[in-house]
């Protein structure tokens, strides 16, 4: 409790004891982030049921491994080629409404491979279109959401905010890939029902949800074109060294683990183990990221940004070098249920950091920016992976991966710019150093 001067009109006038701010209520009670959180968990989920749909509905309707790769091919270009742009538009525009248009855009768009399939008029061409319609609107919800969230709930709250965010999508990938399977087998067009039902579900808790999604706009925006837009963004995330630093990390760490998931597959069928052992460890490490993402936001109030990058990445070595000396699969299943709690977690960390540092009217861009970091690593990761397997193996790539990830923790150990980050324990928020 602090006491201040005042209260009084005369000259002894005692004291005036002033009450510290009461505590906010529980986030369990905030019904707008309830609202959102629900509606973009049925959002992710429908997403994640049609994803794994598109390519069994193309090699179900042509048997053609180049059409699957075709439609696979359009829902990922989005996250190169849209991130960018959609940053600054989400920054320009009311978010309530973006997300809006994006779930109707995502209930007509996949309604229609629905209605076509249900009448046995599907095409490629038809698939690939609404892949990329599909994932682009995507992109956009994802990014205004992630903004939304910093004006819906208290700032005691975001960690555990985006602890259920991160969790949500975690569950969303574990429910939803064997569900898309499922429904599919159930008849063809039903997982696109479902996601049509997904989006549309969303839309409506949208709707019902009180609080602005952002702060006032200034009357510049959009005045300095597309490009200035996304320059002034980059510019902004440059100036921030904990943060420069933190991301060229996660990007080296993003690398990595294409790489990773590629060398578990040949490590299983160099072990002559049957294909299903593979769902067997992907289920186990499913677990592990989700179980992560249920204590992330406890952990990020607890440890700085720079010791969970240190520590997890010592982690991640110890974990993915065991692996070079185990082939049993519940053994590797837990080894890598490992890995996806510390990512889980790091995601968690991350989130709440770049959300609490970063301007209102730069969410968009600097949350796209980040994106498009952990998008090029990705496929930059896939191919590496790919030269080295074919050029040594399992083994001895899931042993250099390890190394790697030593130098990355020796990275973070050293770096002068992750040294950048301060943290007031006192009021909960976090800043950077550096502008």
């Amino acid at each position: 409790m602090t006491l201040v001067e005042g209260g009084g009109s005369g000259p002894g006038s005692a004291p005036a004891a002033v009450a510290a701010p009461a505590p906010p209520p529980p986030l369990r009670r905030n019904r707008d982030f309830l609202l959102l959180w629900s509606g973009a968990s049925m959002s992710f989920l429908a997403n994640r049921v049609t994803a794994v749909a598109y390519p069994l509905i193309v090699l179900w309707h042509t048997g053609s491994p180049l059409a699957m790769s075709v439609v696979s091919t359009a829902a990922l270009l989005p996250l190169l080629l849209v991130q960018l742009p959609a940053g600054a538009l989400v920054d320009r525009w009311d978010r309530r409404r973006l997300m809006l248009v994006c779930e109707t855009g995502r209930v007509a768009a996949v309604g229609s491979v629905a209605l076509a399939l249900a009448a046995g008029r599907v095409t490629v061409a038809h698939l690939a279109a609404v892949a990329f319609t599909e994932a682009s609107l995507a992109v956009f919800y994802r990014l205004a959401e992630r903004g939304a969230v910093r004006n819906i709930v208290h700032p005691a709250h975001l960690s555990t905010a985006f602890s259920q965010n991160e969790a949500r999508g975690r569950a969303a990938g574990l429910l939803g890939q064997p569900g898309g399977v499922l429904l599919q087998s159930a008849g063809r067009w039903v997982p696109f029902g479902f996601g049509a039902l997904g989006y549309l579900v969303s839309a409506l808790s949208l709707l019902l949800i009180r609080k602005d999604f952002q702060q006032e706009r200034t009357a510049t925006a959009g005045r300095r074109g597309m490009a200035g837009e996304v320059a002034e963004g980059m510019r902004w995330l440059w100036r921030q060294r904990f943060l420069r630093a933190a991301f060229g990390y996660v990007a080296g760490t993003n690398i990595l683990f294409q790489m990773l998931a590629l060398a578990l597959i040949l490590r299983i069928k160099e072990a002559g183990l049957p294909s299903a052992t593979l769902a067997i460890v992907l289920g186990i490490g499913g677990i592990g990221g989700l179980c992560g993402a249920l204590v992330g936001g406890r952990i990020q109030r607890r440890i700085r940004q720079r010791t969970l990058l240190i520590a997890g990445a010592v982690t991640w070595t110890v974990l993915i070098g065991a692996m070079g000396f185990t082939r049993e699969p519940v053994a590797l299943g837990a080894l890598y249920a490992g890995t996806g709690f510390v990512g889980a977690v790091f995601n968690v960390a991350a989130a709440v950091y770049q959300v609490r540092t970063t301007p209102d009217e730069l969410q968009g861009r600097v949350a796209a920016t980040a994106g498009l970091i952990g998008s090029g690593t990705n496929a930059l990761g896939s191919f590496a992976g790919g030269l080295l397997l074919a050029a040594y193996g399992a083994l001895p790539t899931v042993r250099a991966i390890a190394a790697a990830m030593a130098v990355l923790a020796l990275f973070a150990a050293l770096a002068p710019d992750l040294k950048g980050e301060i943290r007031d324990d006192s009021t909960d928020t976090v800043t950077d150093a550096a502008h």
